[in-house]
């Protein structure tokens, strides 16, 4: 094992990481070739922090995605870079990145994220734990963290009108069917020859949401890990709208495009319910998709978008839309059109296209009167 002496004043030494291991997805923005040293030492953890370590049990997370999107079956022994990011998954967990290093942590997302389990869902498995060996460092000695080398630099800093139309993706909660909602409108609006950029504001690291629209037909694709960023969660306001002007900056600029955008989560978790709340991402929405698990999740969710956000959804997908019955249990309270991500491709076109856009006004009407309807039966 090669030793390198870093600062012989301070006697400050690195060993060399030898090759074999798992390069995440959550260290995108950082090049293989930087991966060479790392050394144990008593720093606080930073998200984005980069480390060197070994899987010692596995648990929920079986598997690893590496900076490619391959997926990696991962087993006690494996070596891998990990990095320290927060992360909020109703499904899974919440973790934080711990206040001082520690020798062991919960592996949190299979992008790589690292941190410590704060709650846990009790239908699934105790994470996987990571064996620390040390921080990823470069020669000098200076630990590695994503932030410091970001992939998107737009070469604009004001943002120039008319600018490219933004489709909006939300939803109540992770897995409500958000993604594929998304890529549905990609793959729309490409089919009939626009040009369809994608990103993913919030969330914690995983390309397999951006890749699914680059699969639909986004040609270029990018979300919050493109910037340093190996999670959301817990970021200020300033610094989510950091997240959302520079990627509609490098993204946004041309009128004739269209640029499809998922939040992550629910309406009512932490960071969407801030850029939701913000003129600066509403007063880009050209359409608004709204995503549900079931009938009454959407109405209560259609309630919350107006009463907390003064925002009315042109359509309604997700897995409640795969439903002949969720959709007849809406039509009672609700004109705002429905569409399975699947199959009604076509019928997305007429939405996100047309001119034809019912006013706020109309659909709250509809809305009122259908509520209403039903108090009175």
């Amino acid at each position: 094992m090669t030793i390198l002496t870093i600062s012989p004043t301070s006697k400050i030494t690195a060993k060399k990481i030898s090759k074999g291991f798992i390069f995440p997805s959550a260290a995108l923005t950082i090049k293989p070739s930087q991966i060479k040293y790392y050394r144990l030492f008593d720093k606080p953890p930073q998200a984005g922090d980069l480390v060197y370590g070994t899987i010692d049990c596995i648990g929920q997370h079986s598997s690893l995605e590496n900076a490619s999107g391959r997926i990696h079956m991962i087993h006690d022994g494996t070596k891998a870079i990990f990095v320290f990011g927060n992360r909020y998954a109703p499904d899974f967990y919440e973790g934080l990145v711990p206040s001082e290093m520690t020798d062991e942590v919960n592996l949190l997302a299979r992008s790589g994220v690292v941190g410590v389990v704060k709650t846990k869902n009790s239908m699934i498995k105790d994470p996987t734990k990571v064996k620390i060996s040390g921080y990823v460092c470069d020669e000098k000695g200076d630990v590695l963290n994503t932030q410091d080398f970001p992939l998107i630099k737009p070469k604009n800093t004001i943002k120039k009108e008319p600018r490219s139309r933004m489709i909006l993706v939300c939803g109540t909660s992770m897995n409500s069917g958000k993604s594929m909602a998304a890529a549905a409108c990609c793959w729309a609006l490409t089919s009939i020859g626009y040009n369809v950029r994608a990103s993913k504001i919030t969330g914690t690291a995983s390309l397999k949401d951006i890749l699914h629209m680059n699969d639909a037909g986004a040609n270029r694709y990018a979300d919050f890990t493109y910037l340093g960023y190996p999670s959301t969660y817990l970021l200020t306001k300033q610094e989510l709208l950091g997240i959302f002007n520079q990627l509609d900056l490098k993204y946004a600029n041309n009128p004739k495009n269209f640029w499809v955008v998922e939040i992550a989560d629910g309406v009512i978790q932490r960071e969407t319910a801030m850029l939701l709340s913000s003129p600066e991402v509403t007063s880009r929405i050209h359409r608004l998709i709204f995503c549900a698990n079931d009938a009454f999740g959407a109405i209560g969710g259609l309630r919350t978008m107006k009463e907390k956000f003064n925002l009315i959804p042109d359509a309604i997908s997700g897995i409640c839309s795969s439903s002949p019955l969720h959709i007849r249990e809406l039509s009672e309270f609700t004109n705002i059109p429905v569409f399975n991500s699947a199959p009604d491709v076509s019928r997305l076109k007429d939405i996100l296209v047309s001119s034809c856009k019912p006013s706020p006004q109309a659909i709250t009407a509809a809305l009122s009167i259908k509520c209403n309807k039903k108090r009175t039966m």
